[in-house]
């Protein structure tokens, strides 16, 4: 199992670095990459974390058709700042989806850590979400999310993907002082 868990991260770290060069390339690696993932947290019980990767597959399907189909051809939205209101929202729809997933994955399945694989995979959701759309928070999320998988992982002895979320733990810090930065104003005098 862990030449496969070298694999995925190799893959995954692959294709972060393709995607921040926008390299076409990025799309089948890293469906390679949730791929391999998948049949990783199936074998370790990790199902939302399983679940979670099936829908990455397809959201990588989906990237590479507008990145094939429409390259280069639209600029990039500006940095967004969610509400006060909008970011409670947000942080609520991750809490109540992580018990909801976690309580369904406790009680009928043998999914170890339930609620906090639950927790990774309602916050990794609502992350990408706020990605899409461009909001600086999402980079907020995507930090918790690697604190919190980072010990997961180790403890399920997935040391490469520990070790792969502490990159992108490192790479979502960056991400948030990049696009903060970004966002505020110059003033010359």
């Amino acid at each position: 199992m862990a030449v496969f868990e070298l694999i995925a991260t190799i893959t995954g770290i692959l294709a972060v670095a393709l995607q921040t060069q926008e390299k076409i390339w990025a799309w089948p690696i890293a469906i390679l990459s949730v791929a391999i993932s998948v049949y990783v947290f199936w074998d370790n019980h990790l199902y939302s974390d399983m679940g979670l990767h099936f829908i990455y597959i397809i959201l990588n399907i989906y990237g590479w058709f507008i990145w094939s189909s429409r390259c280069g051809t639209t600029e990039v939205v500006a940095t967004q700042k969610l509400t006060m209101r909008a970011l409670v929202v947000c942080a609520s729809l991750a809490i109540v989806g992580s018990f909801v997933l976690g309580y369904f994955m406790n009680n009928f399945t043998n999914a170890d850590f339930a609620y906090i694989d639950a927790f990774t995979t309602s916050t990794s959701l609502v992350a990408q979400y706020l990605l899409a759309k461009k909001y600086l928070e999402n980079w907020l999320f995507w930090i918790v999310v690697d604190i919190v998988a980072i010990p997961l992982y180790t403890f399920k002895e997935l040391y490469f993907f520990a070790f792969l979320f502490l990159i992108y733990l490192l790479l979502s810090l960056c991400g948030y002082y990049s696009w903060r930065k970004e966002m505020t104003p110059i003033y010359r005098t």
